[in-house]
């Protein structure tokens, strides 16, 4: 199967790696927030790195990204006890 121009540019935009912890659905759940959050951030960090953001502003926009990451771990039950 080809893939399209979509996908790829998709896959390298949007990049998910596999889940290799106990799986658990709330796991898997938490593991898809955490990479969003970790992509939204380097977006950030480029964008503030470039001129494009102020600081105060990419500040803010990471402590929200951080506030709900927080949301969806509580709201998981997600503990600091996770085993791998």
């Amino acid at each position: 199967m080809v893939q399209s121009n979509y996908d790829d540019k998709n896959s390298f935009l949007y990049p998910r790696d596999r889940y290799h912890g106990k799986f658990q659905p709330n796991n898997l759940v938490f593991n898809a927030n955490l990479q969003e959050f970790a992509q939204k951030i380097g977006y950030i960090t480029s964008l503030e790195t470039a001129g494009k953001l102020s600081p105060e502003i990419a500040f803010s926009q990471i402590e929200a990204l951080w506030k709900k990451l927080e949301d969806s771990k509580n709201k998981l039950g997600i503990g600091s006890d996770i085993s791998v």
